[in-house]
């Protein structure tokens, strides 16, 4: 194996592993409030809903 090969792949490699790893660092979870969360589950509910009458007619 030629050496520039192996030092192009060893890059390859260094630059998807970094990647990975920054987006692990950056990612957060949200706190949301009980409030927040009812408030969503409504909205997914009212959105299922339409849903299925545009299916159904």
């Amino acid at each position: 194996m030629d050496i520039s090969l192996l030092l192009i792949l060893l890059l390859a490699l260094g630059i998807i592993v970094s990647g990975i790893l920054l987006l692990k660092q950056s990612a957060r979870k949200f706190d949301l409030t009980d409030e927040q969360l009812a408030d969503i589950k409504k909205r997914n509910k009212a959105f299922d809903e339409e849903e299925k009458e545009r299916d159904g007619s």
